[in-house]
């Protein structure tokens, strides 16, 4: 994870989809989640996308090898015999259903990744950095605001010219943050001599908490590798995995699994736009599903591209001629649909522009205006979608919306209005809740800022919420606490509430849980097999 917090992990969304529906919603996972996920059965997985044909290649033609096969030549790393490797190649051993997973979700970006990643000469085993952070899961969200495939926190976006505004979140571009994880990488190993180990740490922990970690050593007499560190117990875990990836990958028959083929063919291209477009125009103009536009434009919040760019949409490699055909017929301002505004007293050309998340200078383009007096009565055309909200089923709104509603067991939803001076603490001790179940019910971090008249939803203790007969799916688990374990990662694993936790098992909030230790979770199975 960029900027020194825990990597998100592929086991299952407590920001989670509502039940029967196919909307992928942002997941908010948590660091340990892997481990539950490999220690259990997994799910049957959704199998790998038929592969379409390639503009110029006949589609009888095979591919002269798969992209694994593509990956495993640029492997540059050295293999490295540590008991924590041998740990973590164990928790993947035989797990096919996890790289059924990987493969399924990654599917789309999977070549493009290991392209940039040789076209700069750098080890292929970067590919694997993705798979540990988010699983390829683009609307992966981490309680830390990190973000994207990468796994991106805002401030280190923003360091990295990654925009992240009401329109468009640079974390998630699959293209723009893949370039800008690369330059990351590569900025870190250089910072560190070239070390790739102590690189990945810092990819993870941050740079300035490893540089530390190697500066008290010398301090001490100490070696500086990787190995003799001390650095926090998710960085310590976070190296050795990749590195176990890598054993695994390079020889999977070695391990029980075999890699879904992925033919080594360009999947996505890069189609400019000359302008803002409506996605479902997109959509349109590619032959494909809007869910499909947003998987491979997952950066997109709304229902368009932004209006001040990148002016640019990613499609299918296969479609991107249709879609420049289709470009070149209409006009830049066609690309989306235009509404009249009508303007009321006391409005201000700045105040419309931001009820509709447009530029006060992209409303005066359009409208030929010289400057930004406005008079009550006149119209204004602002851009509108073309399709009804609920077209658009990958927006942010769409998504949030998706994760409130979903039902509960045991709980009664509440929606509250944000009044000026509330912060999500006040929210949460007023509900009796905890912040961060909170910040999980409405697709946020503990961290994030709230604004008057925002509503979150608020599931509370003692309601009539969840479907009925929920005693009958009720399952007893006897948990083993993990190293690094805490009562809300336990509750966010199995669906549960950290307050009834506590309540099961006689814990307070402050308790240090330890190693080895019980407890007893009363789990509903359906949550369980919605979330995994």
């Amino acid at each position: 994870m960029v900027g020194g917090c825990a990597a998100i992990q592929p086991e299952q969304e407590s920001a989670e989809e509502p039940e029967g529906s196919s909307v992928a919603v942002a997941p908010i996972l948590t660091a340990e989640k892997v481990d539950a996920m490999l220690a259990d059965p997994m799910p049957e997985p959704k199998t790998v996308p038929e592969y379409t044909e390639v503009i110029g290649e006949p589609a009888d033609e095979p591919a002269e090898q798969d992209v694994w096969a593509q990956a495993r030549e640029g492997f540059g790393l050295n293999p490295v015999e540590h008991a924590d490797v041998e740990q973590e190649i164990q928790r993947f051993n035989g797990r096919q259903g996890y790289f059924n997973m990987i493969a399924a979700d990654g599917e789309p970006y999977i070549h493009f990744i290991v392209e940039s990643i040789q076209a700069r000469n750098l080890p292929t085993e970067l590919l694997l950095v993705p798979i540990v952070e988010s699983a390829f899961r683009p609307f992966a969200y981490s309680h830390s605001r990190a973000g994207g495939i990468w796994q991106f926190q805002p401030a280190t976006a923003t360091r990295f010219g990654l925009r992240q505004d009401w329109w468009y979140d640079g974390r998630r571009d699959i293209v723009r943050s893949t370039e800008a994880a690369l330059d990351y990488i590569e900025y870190l190993h250089d910072f560190f001599d070239g070390d790739w180990l102590l690189a990945l740490a810092a990819y993870n922990a941050g740079e300035g908490r490893v540089r530390d970690a190697v500066r008290a050593n010398e301090r001490n007499g100490r070696p500086t590798d990787f190995w003799s560190l001390n650095l926090p117990a998710e960085t310590e875990t976070y190296v050795p995995r990749i590195l176990a990836l890598r054993e695994v990958l390079a020889a999977p028959d070695q391990y029980g699994v075999t890699l879904p083929e992925i033919p080594n063919e360009p999947r996505l291209e890069v189609v400019e736009t000359e302008g803002q477009i409506d996605l479902a125009l997109v959509a349109e103009m590619a032959d494909i599903s809007i869910e499909e536009v947003y998987r491979l434009n997952p950066a997109f919040n709304r229902w368009a591209t932004h209006p001040d760019g990148p002016h640019e949409v990613v499609v299918p490699a296969e479609r991107a001629d249709d879609v420049r055909t289709a470009l070149a017929e209409r006009e830049p301002r066609d690309l989306v649909r235009w509404d009249r505004h009508e303007i009321g007293t006391g409005e201000t050309l700045g105040g419309i522009a931001r009820q509709h998340g447009i530029s006060v200078d992209l409303l005066q383009a359009v409208n030929e205006l010289d400057g930004e007096t406005v008079r009550a009565g006149d119209h204004l055309l602002v851009p509108a979608a073309s399709k009804p909200e609920a077209a658009y089923a990958l927006s942010a709104e769409n998504r949030q919306q998706a994760i409130q509603e979903r039902d509960r067991p045991g709980r009664q939803r509440v929606d509250y209005r944000i009044e000026g001076g509330d912060t999500l603490w006040d929210v949460a001790r007023k509900h009796g809740v905890s912040v961060e179940e909170l910040a999980s019910w409405n697709n946020m971090a503990p961290g994030d800022t709230i604004r008057p008249g925002q509503e979150l939803a608020v599931w509370v203790s003692g309601g009539t919420g969840g479907p009925a007969g929920t005693e009958e799916h009720q399952q007893l688990v006897n948990y083993e606490v993990r190293q690094g374990d805490s009562l809300w990662q336990i509750a966010s694993r199995f669906s549960v509430s950290v307050s009834d936790i506590k309540h099961w098992n006689g814990v307070d909030r402050e308790t240090y849980l330890q190693p080895g230790q019980r407890l007893e979770l009363h789990v509903d199975v359906r949550e369980q097999s919605a979330a995994n």
